[in-house]
This record gives structure tokens, sequence and C-alpha cells, in this order.
């Protein structure tokens, strides 16, 4: 190592041991003598930092030199890897890696970096007056010189390379300290070098990429890198790999990465491995992934996106505190916004779902494994008074710009539940869904002009608009993915206006081509009424006329009330050089408006583009109203169905819960119903059943079916079997083409107890009878055909005893079917897991099978338990 200090200048050298970073504090204190006690303490921080660099990335032995003058502190460490630059990380103050470098650049009067044939020299001064304004960044390392890019990272989200970044740091710094000091993961030294060094040259290249002007936040990075970077590259995902085991194992202080942090990271260095071997770059948006590492959402999560959102909304931090939630999720549970900001997530859990959630919560921070993150789940949200919302809980991890994850939570009440989502507001991921095709923007970074557009591009554009609506889970959804259709394609922005039911008019989506906008939250939502008074464009679409071109935002002249005011807002707070707005309309009557915007006078809107406007608010208007008649539909049916489901009696010793469910990957509704009545003898009767079919019709046949259950029942008072052929012969007779399965039974005994249990089963899943000891039994022996089939046979009946604090279930095949899944293995799962809960009250059996068994059910769920409880 080269001589870089003045003669007399006190210096020393310290080997490649994390415990250099300490010896060389106190070598500092020492050599600075009677220096300010506040420039010590800065020059201890800062050497601090830059030892432990040295150690971890040059690997050599580390000299500290350190001396005061007039004053100024002057400090300089040097390591002897000349070839090994600064790779400054970018990191934000909370991250745990890649703080030494801006610390040096904050807190140092002067700084910077030598480098000669020998080594390499980081230095630094102290001022008293403290550290001048300069900017906090160092020059990054860039690509080594005569190299083009050899890597190219299509649709790159920059907060989720940000996270995922910022996460191998971290890893890495543990493993290679927790090396040098002989413990951790069996990791060969050489390896370990070979996966920091190639980190580093990863982060160099990222960085150098993202430092071009873009503005957007999902990305295409042509990344520099050594052709011959491939093994290396492999080496450090074993490396990786290996510490991911680790950090699951609780052998390091770092946690294992999230799904989708780590999926992410398994892309970018496969796709650096393959591109270098002559492979084809495949998109971050098109790979697959497990629910809760789904690749959909690309853009930075932003408090903004929960407060716009009209579904149920609730965002967490890592702490499990509440950072965002919006009003409909404030309506459902009964607390106004303000107050749920920064309260523990637990306040809006159930009591007896908490010590639940934290297990969850913590098992996926400690572990990386999601249970529920990306799936539908049903179970109760707590609402301000304290009654149970019931709902269907879609989580899904997001990252901020600055590279944090937040937990964002749909709370969809169950009256209206859609399919699952693998983003907050999201679509079903059951396999890959590609995005359409992409059409390259101009050099200039413009949407494609009109003279660029072929008969067969303008053909595409209609279709995948329609695709984008058809295939989403809800309409919301929907028209942001058209939104980024268009705005891809066609415009610099668009936005979409609706007329609801009460008339008043909604401004449902404004997407702008280089991401969200901050400044168009405040004109999405509720829009003034249209007026009477209302001349501007916007008003004049929605009352049909149109589409309608404009050169530019409207005129002052046109704004002569409250909605004129707010549409030239959006305007001059989006900017726009000209701009189509058209109606959409349906059934002869204008359900909204499409208001599509071009920024700069280059490439105006004309009127050769009315035509394709046109062509595309048909095809919208008709997928809206489409969408509005199927959701009016399903919720109809819904509400019948909720209607029919009964309120559980009290009968004394016997306890009673039960649970329904939705499905939750289609948009229908099924004839599920549980019941349960007591009769005038006082026998307490349990129902369960499942009408044939999803649509209207099966909900409307399961009312049917159990009306005349409860009258034969009520009025005959029979035993099981004979109530059940009276209601398959009435039910052949007045309704031939219905078919159901249906249990019926009977609870006999003493309040005291012994109790028995008596029931005929129609074609239905065995009941399952669960001992307090956890042993349990299918209640198999009374089962005969559905009902519908053929009323004139007998049906069988069976009795058994119940044993005290023995628990019931009666279910329906929603809970235990799945595709690929054998029947008796599922009734096996099921067997388990509610022997493991034979002792939780009946509310937490309940939910907790609704949990475990319901997530992404595709069929409807009814549950019903009893459990005879003597009398103390």
């Amino acid at each position: 190592m080269r001589d870089v200090i003045a003669r007399g200048t006190p210096s020393y050298r310290f080997p490649a041991a994390p415990k250099s970073a300490a010896e060389a504090r106190r070598f500092v204190r020492d050599a600075l003598g009677d220096v300010a006690p506040d420039l010590v303490d800065t020059a201890q921080l800062l050497v601090s930092e830059l030892v432990t660099n040295a150690v971890l990335h040059a690997r050599t032995e580390v000299e500290v030199t350190a001396r005061a003058e007039a004053g100024t502190v002057r400090v300089r460490v040097s390591d002897g890897r000349p070839d090994r630059a600064l790779v400054p990380h970018g990191s934000p103050p909370y991250s745990g890696t890649g703080q030494g470098l801006p610390l040096v650049a904050r807190l140092a009067s002067r700084r910077g970096v030598e480098t000669d044939g020998d080594g390499k020299s980081v230095w630094f001064e102290l001022r008293p007056g403290g550290p001048p304004r300069h900017p906090d960044d160092w020059e990054p390392a860039g690509a080594p010189a005569g190299t083009g890019p050899t890597v190219t990272l299509l649709d790159v989200p920059t907060a989720l390379c940000t996270a995922a970044q910022q996460h191998r740091h971290a890893l890495l710094r543990e493993v290679g300290l927790a090396a040098a000091e002989g413990h951790g993961i069996a990791v060969p030294p050489q390896d370990l070098a070979v996966a920091h060094d190639t980190s580093n040259l990863i982060t160099a290249a990222v960085t150098d990429a993202l430092r071009r002007p873009a503005g957007e936040a999902v990305r295409s990075l042509p990344l520099s890198l050594p052709p011959d970077a491939g093994p290396s590259v492999r080496t450090l995902r074993a490396v990786l790999e290996l510490a991911e085991d680790g950090a699951r194992e609780e052998r390091l202080l770092t946690l294992p990465a999230l799904p989708r942090q780590l999926l992410f990271q398994q892309w970018l260095l496969d796709e650096i491995v393959g591109q270098l071997a002559g492979a084809e770059p495949t998109a971050w948006t098109v790979v697959p992934g497990e629910p809760g590492a789904s690749s959909s959402e690309q853009v930075p999560w932003e408090p903004e996106q929960v407060r716009a959102g009209r579904v149920p909304t609730i965002a967490a931090d890592e702490r499990n505190r509440i950072i965002a939630v919006n009003g409909p999720a404030a309506d459902l549970l009964g607390w106004q916004v303000e107050e749920l900001v920064g309260l523990p997530l637990t306040t809006l859990i159930p009591e007896h779902l908490r010590r639940r959630h934290i297990a969850a919560f913590t098992s996926l921070l400690l572990s990386g494994r999601p249970r529920i993150l990306g799936r539908s789940v049903p179970l109760p949200a707590l609402h301000h008074d304290g009654r149970l919302v019931p709902v269907r809980l879609i989580i899904q991890p997001q990252e901020t710009a600055d590279g944090r994850t937040v937990f964002v939570a749909q709370l969809v009440p169950r009256a209206s539940a859609p399919g699952p989502s693998a983003r907050p507001g999201g679509r079903a991921r059951s396999a890959v869904r590609r995005e359409p095709e992409r059409t390259p923007a101009p050099a200039g970074g413009g949407v494609p002009g009109r003279a660029d557009r072929s008969a067969l591009e303008r053909l595409t554009l209609l279709a995948d608009t329609a695709t984008a609506l058809s295939n989403a889970p809800n309409l919301e959804e929907g028209l942001r993915g058209v939104g980024r259709i268009l705005t891809e394609r066609l415009a610099d922005w668009c936005a979409v206006d609706l007329i609801v039911d009460d008339g008043q008019v909604e401004r449902v989506s404004v997407v702008h081509r280089l991401g969200r906008d901050p400044r168009s939250g405040e004109y999405e939502g509720r829009l003034p009424a249209v007026s009477d008074t209302a001349r501007g464009p916007l008003a004049r679409a929605l009352r049909g006329a149109g589409p309608l071109l404009l050169t530019g935002p409207p005129p002052p002249a046109e704004v002569a009330s409250p909605l004129d005011a707010h549409y030239l807002g959006l305007f001059r707070s989006m900017g726009a050089d000209s701009a189509v707005v058209a109606p959409l309309r349906a059934r002869r009557q204008v359900i909204g408006a499409l208001t599509v915007a071009r920024r700069g006078r280059d490439r105006p809107f004309t009127e050769e583009d009315l035509a394709l406007v046109n062509d595309l608010v048909g095809g919208l208007a008709l997928g809206v109203d489409n969408a509005r008649l199927y959701q009016e539909t399903r919720d109809i049916a819904e509400r019948l169905q909720h209607s029919l489901l009964s309120v559980l009696p009290a009968v004394g010793p016997l306890r009673l819960a039960a649970r329904y469910a939705a499905s939750s990957t289609t948009a229908q509704v099924g004839g599920d119903w549980y019941d349960s009545f007591v009769l005038p003898n006082g026998d307490t009767a349990l129902v369960i059943g499942d009408v044939a079919g999803h649509n209207l019709d099966a909900a409307i046949a399961m009312s049917q079916l159990r009306s005349m259950l409860r009258g034969i029942a009520v009025d005959r008072q029979e035993p099981p079997e004979i109530v059940l052929r009276r209601l398959d012969m009435a039910s052949h007779t007045l309704y031939p083409e219905s078919t159901a399965t249906c249990i019926y039974a009977l609870v006999k005994g003493p309040e005291q107890g012994p109790w028995e249990l008596l029931l005929s089963s129609a074609g239905h899943p065995p009941p399952l009878l669960i001992g307090a000891d956890g042993r349990t039994r299918y209640l198999d022996d009374a089962s005969g055909l559905l009902l519908g089939v053929s009323p004139g046979l007998p049906r069988p009946r069976a009795r058994y005893e119940l044993p005290p604090n023995a628990t019931v279930l009666l279910y329906t095949d929603g809970l235990i079917e799945r595709r690929a899944e054998h029947l008796d293995d599922s009734l096996e799962r099921l067997r388990r897991h509610a022997a493991a809960l034979a002792r939780e009250p009946l509310d937490v059996f309940c939910d907790e099978l609704l949990i475990g068994h319901g997530a992404d059910s595709e069929d409807d769920i009814a549950v019903l338990a009893l459990r005879p409880t003597p009398p103390d």
C-alpha cells in the first residue's frame, strides 16, 4: 500500500476483520487529542462506516490516517483494492445498509476519493463551522469503459427494485460480518467474496441506469455488465439462497425477503445470466408468481391510492400500524378516517382472532412465507360498536418509492365479494396473465400519432381495452386497466366519469402515462352536479354531445358552473394542448364520459381521431353497462341469500354458531344455506343444504326449499328421514327440474343431557363429530339420494350419541372441494384442522375453519356447528 500521509501524521494499519471498525474509532479518538468533542465524535462515526465498507468490500488491510490542523480534522481510509470503485446505494435513512457514504457526504466539510495502482483512499475533512451546503451524493461508479448495454431488464418497477436491492445488501453485509467472526451460515469465503463484488457490480449498473432521465415508475433498464459475469451471478444467487435460508431459520438478524421481493431478486439474477448466455429478455410483468408474490402491481405505493379508492381499503406498515384508510373502510367499520390512522391494525380484528393475526404477521416477517397474502379470505372484522362485520380480506404487499413495504388490505363486504386479487383492488391470478403487447413510444417520449396507427393497430387497441375491462374482477380495476392501455398508445392522460344511481357524477379513474400524478387525486371522486347552467365540454358530453375535439383547455368563457370549473382545473393540473371528450352511451342512455388528452402541439388530436375515440367509447360503455348489470344481479341474489340465513336460536346448553361466505373466484352466487329452529316438542332442528346452480335461480330455489322444509318440519314433527322424503316429494312436484343436497337433523335430550343426534342426508357431505379430546368421526351412516332424483324411495336414518362438549360440524362442499385434490384428501384435511380446534370457543372454531379452508374457494360455503355444553 502506498504512503498516503505526510511524515509525522498518525496512522495505523488494521486487519480485514470486523473488529477493525471499533479499533479504528479508538485510534481516531486518541489521534485527534484535544480537538473539539463534536468533531471527534463525528470523525469516529464516519471512520467506522468507511472501515466497515473496506472490510466488507475490499477485504484487504486497511490503513487509517487522522490529524488535526488549526481546528480542522482530516481523516483518510485506504485499502488495497483500486479496482473496487465506490458504489453508492442511494439507500433511504431508515435502511440498515448503504448509509456510510451518504453520512460522509452529509457531515463532512469536504470529501473525496483518490485511486492509483496500489490502492484506493477515501478522505474527509471536518471543520468547526460544520459542513457547507453541497450535494449529499457521490458520483456513482459508471459502466466499464468502452462497454455498452449487455442486459436489458424490461418493465422494472423502480420501487420494488429499490427494496430488493436494499435487502440484498443487508443480507450480504450480515453474512460477511458473521463469517469473519467464524459463525453464521456455511458459505465458502471465495464464494462470499464473489457474491459481494458481483452484487456491487449489479448495483452500480442499476444505479447508473436509473439516473438516466425517464420519470416512469416502471422502466426498462439497459445494464452494462461484463459479458463473462454469468458464473459470478450464479454464485451470487447461490449465496443469497443460503442467506435467505439462514434468515428464515433466525440465524441472522436480517429478516428474510418478502415473497414479492424474493421473486423479483430471482428474476433479476436469472435475466442477467440468461441474457449474457444469449437468451431473449423476459419482462417482469409476465413473470408468474404465487399469491402474495405477483408481479402485477408496478407503481410505488402512495397514501392517495388508498384514499381515492371506492373499495374499503386499509394500509398498514411493518409495525402493524394503520398508515392510510379510505372513507368506505371507515364507514364500513363505524370510524372516522382520522381516528384510525396511527392505531394498531388489531383494533379492527375481533379479540378471538387477534392472537392468530399477530402470530401470522410475525411469521410472515420472520419466515418470508405468506399464509394469506394475495388470497381472498373470509373472516369477520370488528365494528367500532363491537359487532362483527363479515368481509373477505385481500392483502397485498406494496413498495413505497424509497423501498419500504406496506401491506394493503381490502375489506370487501361478503354480500358483494369480488374474486381474489394479486394486487389491491385486484385481479385473480390463477395463471399468468400477459399484459397486452406495448407499442413503443416515439424516440421523443410521446405517444403514437395518428400517422403511426395502422388499421390493425386500431383494432388491436379496441380489442385490448375490451379485454382489460372484461378480465378485471371489478369495474374500477377494469377502468384503470383501460386507462393504462390508452395512455400507452393514444394519450398522455385520460379520465373516466360515470353517472351513478342518484344522478351524480363520479370520476372513477384518472391515469397518466408516466404513472400516478399526485395532483390528480383532488380531481377524483364525486364531482359537482350537472346543473342547468353547466356549459362546458364535460357537461355537454354527459348530456350526449360528442365526441368533442378540444384544441386546448376549456376557455374561461365556458366556465358557468362548479362542474365546468372542476373540469378546467383538471386540465390545468394535468396539462393538455388537445383533447377529446366523448359520451358513454348504453341502452339509449348516457352513463358517463371519457376524456383523452395530449400535451405538446407537435402531435395534437384532430378530426381524424374522433372516429377511433367514438369506437372506443362504444365498447367501453357496453363493458361498463354489462359490469353494472352483472353486479346488480349478483347483489340481488346475495341479499336474498343472506336474508334467508337464519338467526340461530338460543337453546339452553346447546351452543350454536354459523358462517356463510360467497365464492371468492366467481361473480355468481349459489344455493347454499343453513338453518336451525326449535320444534314445538322441544327438539332442535339443524339443516344444511345446497341447491344445484350458481345464479339467481339457485338462490330463489333455495329460498323455496328452505321455506317448505321449515313448514313440513314444524307441522309434522316427524323423524328426519320422513321429513326429507316429504320435502323431496313436494320439491319434485312443484319444481321438477330442481335438485339439491340436504341434511336434516334433530338434537334430542334434556338440559342436563345426555343428548342424541338423529339425522338423514340427501346426498350431502357427511357431518363431522369432533370430541372434546380431539378425536373425530364422520357421520356417514344415513346417506341417501339427492333431492329431486327419486322421491318415492325410502330414506335412511342414523342415531348418534352426543358427548358433552363435543362439536357437530355441518358444512357445504365449498369448504372441502378443491381442484386437483381427491375428495378423501379434502375430508382428511378438514378432519385434522377441526381436531386441532376441538377446545376452541365455537365462534373461533368456525372462523378458523373458514379462514383455513375458505381462502380462494371456488364455491359458496355454509357452516353450522353445534356443541352441547352441560350447565356448571
